[in-house]
């Protein structure tokens, strides 16, 4: 487990009080139920709703003898309640109360989760459109290719956080899932009704057949989603920690009054917000793969799949809510250097611009393998010798026999490769965050 990187909030969700409070939830309501039904007294249901309780101490104390939490947590309840309590777990199985009860914390979890999608979404979309015409260098394979604008690097962010928030919602809806159906789902010994009370009142969806358990794929869609999520992230922060090295230096993470990047060297800013992200990418992509082996579990159910997710959900959950936090901060408070990325630009004397000169040569008559030829050699000079690639292709005569100082200029001028990207920016406006209704 992971809570010292979680916020309280989403740390209290994940609690042992919160899950057996939705375990109390589930019990009360079937009891209600199954009052409704006319199986047991209505005065007996009165009893469980008001007296029925817990704590956690006196769970603990009987699961250390009973080895199994949910029986330890039925005895503790009916307790509570006095010869009432006998209706306290009836016609139900563990797995009716586990798995109901999980849906509830899984349900409040991706509130959050959203909450903080929608917030670093409000945030790189108003980056973006700041960032419009913010030249810099686009670099394939990691090595410079064109121009482009630091804005539409962060609308490239932006509508990839927007499919996952509408992945995140549709993984919510998956998991928002109750089952009242006994110990193979037969409803052999529960009254389906019971079921659609409890998840009625719970504002969940029964079910539409179940085995002992709510079939795990719902979970592992959830993970699922939780892991691209995470990915968008890992991809965001990583993007920051190759623009922060020291030799492009076109952004920095934020470094604050009296904060130190090394123990041993005084001058180190290093990325280390993002760092984390990254690592903690790579355990929520982990913990997918048991999610998916969750999904194949023997005949009508195992539990195989219970101690993963004991440990894959909440710390997936509460990881991924504390990488969310630090890439609002470190965007927030991202720090952009636009006259390093104009330097950047100029990387051997502007071979960013080789494509436009080797079009414009074609344009003119020049057969393409001839203009390759004349562009690439000029590259070459400036890639392996340190000259100046307009230089060389200034001084080449069959260039200036078709091409004249004026559409060198035209060709050697950032902003023309930005010409086109209105309407990416355009459906960037409409893209719709909470915050901006």
């Amino acid at each position: 487990m992971i809570p010292r990187y979680a916020r309280s909030d989403m740390a209290a969700i994940w609690s042992e009080p919160t899950k057996l409070d939705a375990w109390l939830k589930v019990e009360v309501l079937a009891v209600e139920a199954w009052a409704k039904l006319g199986k047991i007294p209505a005065e007996d249901a009165r009893a469980v709703r008001e007296r029925a309780s817990f704590t956690v101490e006196r769970v603990a104390e009987l699961e250390a003898v009973t080895k199994h939490d949910t029986a330890a947590f039925v005895q503790a309840v009916g307790e509570s309640v006095g010869p009432a309590g006998r209706w306290i777990h009836f016609g139900l199985t563990s797995s009716d109360v586990i798995d109901t009860g999980l849906a509830l914390q899984l349900r409040d979890a991706a509130d959050l989760l959203l909450a903080g999608l929608e917030r670093l979404l409000t945030v790189v979309k108003r980056m973006a459109l700041e960032h419009r015409d913010t030249v810099c260098v686009g670099r394939t394979h990691g090595i410079v290719a064109e121009p482009t604008s630091f804005g539409h690097k962060l609308a490239l962010w932006a509508f990839e956080l927007d499919r996952d928030r509408e992945r995140l919602r549709r993984a919510r809806d998956a998991v928002s899932v109750g089952k009242i159906s006994g110990v193979v789902g037969t409803y052999a010994q529960v009254d389906p009704r019971v079921e659609e009370h409890v998840c009625g009142e719970l504002g969940l969806q029964p079910a539409e057949a179940s085995s002992q358990i709510v079939q795990r794929d719902r979970h592992a869609e959830f993970m699922a989603a939780l892991a691209l999520t995470a990915t968008t992230l890992d991809k965001m922060a990583t993007e920051i920690r190759h623009l922060a090295r020291t030799e492009i230096r076109e952004v920095q993470e934020p470094f604050t009054a009296g904060q130190k990047g090394s123990s041993a060297m005084p001058h180190k800013r290093n990325p280390v917000r993002c760092e984390r992200v990254s690592g903690l990418a790579r355990v929520i992509r982990g913990n997918l793969q048991a999610a998916l082996e969750n999904v194949v579990l023997w005949h009508e159910r195992d539990i195989s799949h219970s101690s993963a997710e004991r440990v894959i959900l909440p710390d997936s959950c509460m990881a991924l809510d504390f990488m969310l936090a630090e890439m609002i901060d470190v965007l927030s408070g991202l720090i952009v250097y636009p006259g390093r990325m104009r330097e950047n630009l100029d990387a051997g004397g502007g071979l960013v611009y080789s494509q436009g000169v080797l079009l414009a040569l074609v344009d003119e008559g020049m057969s393409r393998d001839d203009a390759y030829a004349i562009v690439q050699s000029a590259a070459s000079a400036a890639w392996d010798r340190g000259e100046r690639f307009r230089e060389r292709i200034e001084a080449d005569p069959k260039v200036r026999e078709l091409l004249s100082d004026g559409d060198l200029d035209v060709l050697f001028e950032p902003s023309r490769f930005l010409r086109n990207l209105d309407g990416v920016f355009a459906r960037l406006q409409k893209l719709l965050v909470k915050e901006e209704g």
